[in-house]
């Protein structure tokens, strides 16, 4: 590798270590200042709020860490171009596309660690983060499970349903069970309240009645109340929306893959959270070379312009990402197209920026 290679590399690499590190205490002391009353009132234990601050560093430096690198290469390739070193690299016979080569190698290495650590690293310190968070930072009565019109296919012979379920009660109103055979109806259960008894993992139905359905007729069983076994954990039945999050690569598609069998509500969410994780390392490469062409050129306002350009850009990166994001969990809206689309756009800008740049 060329000395001008070893430079810019380590630039590069060196600039956006530091804005980690300079930010990542900021974030800390502004979380910490917010919560501490609650951490005080709850009496949480010093190691698990140390913990928590971990997880917390790692969670948020790979949910912005494209924002990071971008402002650190816009920062350090405007101190190239205001010294006018980059007008010597290039006088001395180096294309552009040859100076962009070293910025390109970086973008491959934070490429790399990001997707390690987003499919392996960062969703045990995520499980830690959201544990903590609403164990002792979040109020009763939230949660982040779905409690109105839960449906589920629990195996591929039975179906269950209910409008109301409390997971914190371990209840559900106006519960449901229909059992299938060669995708006939052989029988239907339901109950006006179903309620977990976790001692001895039985159920309790009330108002339970068993619709047996036969060729020559139905016969209906009916008792006030009946304890009895049925075929899934209550617990299984609405997973907590972040849970996608806490997994790692291997766990997230079978677990996809189980909610699609059981007609989970919140497919999308999951569906998001697996695309990000291929598509937030590769637009290091994108905001990379957005951030070389804006800032290559000497401007006459200095640096500060070459920052206010690329602070819109990022900040429209992130806006775009995030409310797409939201519209796919929240609607029909394609998951792929969400996840991808400001890779695509932001890209096609790269591409428009880097050939006025060179020239």
């Amino acid at each position: 590798m060329k000395i001008l290679d070893w430079y810019i590399l380590k630039r590069y690499l060196g600039t956006f270590v530091t804005l980690l590190l300079l930010f990542i205490p900021i974030g800390i002391t502004v979380n910490l200042a917010e919560k501490i009353d609650k951490i005080l009132a709850n009496d949480v234990p010093f190691i698990e709020v140390a913990e928590y601050y971990l997880n917390f560093t790692i969670y948020f430096a790979n949910l912005l860490f494209p924002l990071f690198l971008f402002l650190s290469v816009i920062w350090f390739t405007s101190k190239l171009a205001n010294n006018t070193e980059i007008i010597a690299f290039l006088s001395s016979g180096v294309s552009f596309y040859r100076f962009l080569r070293p910025y390109l190698i970086g973008a491959t290495i934070v490429c790399l660690l990001a997707l390690i650590m987003g499919m392996y690293l960062a969703p045990s310190a995520s499980k830690g983060f959201n544990e903590f968070k609403y164990t002792y930072l979040k109020s009763g009565g939230d949660n982040q499970q779905e409690t109105k019109n839960v449906y589920r296919q629990i195996n591929e012979d039975e179906v269950i349903y209910a409008t109301n379920f409390n997971p914190s009660r371990q209840s559900a109103l106006n519960f449901t069970l229909e059992h299938f055979k060669d995708n006939v109806l052989e029988y239907k259960i339901s109950a006006s309240r179903l309620q977990y008894n976790k001692e001895d993992t039985t159920y309790t139905l009330t108002n339970f009645n068993k619709r047996l359905v036969g060729a020559r007729g139905d016969s209906l069983i009916h008792y006030r109340k009946l304890d009895t076994i049925l075929p899934f954990e209550f617990d299984e039945l609405t997973p907590n929306s972040y849970v996608a999050e806490t997994l790692n690569f291997n766990e997230l598609n079978k677990f996809i893959e189980d909610e699609k069998r059981r007609g989970s509500g919140n497919l999308n969410r999951y569906l998001v959270v697996a695309y990000k994780r291929w598509s937030t390392p590769v637009s290091a490469y994108i905001l990379t070379i957005i951030a070389v062409a804006v800032s290559a050129m000497k401007r006459r306002g200095g640096m500060g312009i070459n920052l206010a350009i690329g602070i819109a850009v990022a900040f429209s990166f992130v806006f775009l990402d995030k409310v797409l994001g939201t519209i796919a969990e929240q609607s029909d809206f394609s998951p792929l197209v969400a996840v991808w689309f400001p890779n695509v756009s932001f890209g096609i800008l790269a591409i428009y920026l880097l050939y006025n740049a060179k020239r």
